[in-house]
C-alpha cells in the first residue's frame, strides 16, 4: 500500500527547490562584485545551554522544542546532529536522540537526504532493541511513523503497512501517550483510510493541551482531512 503525498514528504522535497534557488544566487555572487558577507545566526539560548551540557537528549529535547514553536533553523539541526554525531552511547536515550536530530536535518535536506533516513531508521531500531518502553514507545512511535510516511525504497526493513501495525499495537500499549494516538491518526489519514482514525483524533482532541504547538496544528489538521468527526462530550 502506498501513501498519498504526505506533509513528511512535503518536508522531505520542498527544500530542494530552494537550494536550487540558493545555488543561483551563489554564482550570481561568484561573477558579480558586491556580494554581502554570510551572517551567522546566533544558536538560540536553550540549545545553546544543551550544546555545552554535551548531553545527546538535552540537545535533541532542546531542539524538538524550537521546531514546536516554530523557531529553528537549518544550522541549529546540523549543528545537533553533528554534535549529538561526535559521541555514541550505548543506551536508549543516546540511540533515541541520534535519531530524532538524524530524522530532523533529513527533513531540511530533501533529495540529498536518504542516507538520512536509513540513518535514522538504523537508530531508532537500536533505541527499541535497548529499551522500547523508554517514553512511552518513543522509539517505536518514531519508526513507525517513517515507515508510513517515507518512501520504502529509501528504507531497509519495512513499509506503510508495517508502520500502521507498529503504531496501532502502540497505542494499545501505551495508551496514556497522546503522541502515540496522534500517529497512529496521522498513519490512517495518511493512507486514505481516515474512518479509524476518528477515535484517536477524539482522543487527542480531549488531551489536545498536552501536545505542542506544532502538534496542535496538525491535529487541526488531520480533523479538517478526516471530515471533522463528531467527539464525544467530554
Amino acid at each position: 500500500m502506498t501513501p498519498p503525498l504526505q506533509p513528511f514528504f512535503k518536508a522531505f522535497f520542498a527544500p530542494l527547490a530552494r537550494r536550487r534557488a540558493a545555488a543561483l544566487v551563489g554564482v550570481t555572487c561568484v561573477l558579480l562584485t558586491g556580494c554581502p558577507p554570510a551572517v551567522a545566526v546566533a544558536t538560540p539560548a536553550p540549545l545553546q545551554l544543551a550544546f555545552d551540557k554535551g548531553n545527546a537528549l538535552e540537545i535533541a529535547d532542546a531542539l524538538e522544542t524550537l521546531i514546536g514553536d516554530g523557531n529553528d533553523t537549518e544550522q541549529d539541526r546540523q549543528h545537533a546532529y553533528d554534535t549529538v554525531r561526535q559521541k555514541e552511547l550505548p543506551t536508549a536515550e543516546y540511540a533515541y536522540a541520534r535519531a530524532m536530530v538524524t530524522g530532523r536535518l533529513a527533513q531540511k535536506k530533501g533529495l540529498t537526504a536518504a542516507f538520512l533516513l536509513r540513518e535514522m531508521e538504523e537508530w531508532t531500531k537500536k533505541s527499541i532493541a535497548l529499551d522500547a518502553s523508554f517514553r512511552d514507545g518513543a522509539a517505536t512511535r518514531m519508526l513507525g511513523t517513517l515507515y508510513v510516511l517515507a518512501p520504502a525504497s529509501l528504507l531497509s526493513g519495512g513499509d506503510s503497512e508495517k508502520g500502521l501495525e507498529i503504531l496501532e499495537v502502540l497505542v494499545k500499549k501505551y495508551p496514556q501517550a497522546v503522541e502515540n494516538h496522534l500517529r497512529y491518526a496521522e498513519a490512517q489519514i495518511a493512507l486514505g483510510d481516515p474512518g479509524p482514525a476518528a477515535e484517536a483524533l477524539c482522543h487527542c482532541l480531549a488531551h489536545k493541551a498536552s501536545l505542542r504547538k506544532d502538534d496542535q496544528s496538525l491535529l487541526q489538521k488531520l480533523f479538517q482531512d478526516a471530515g471533522s468527526p463528531a467527539c464525544p462530550a467530554p
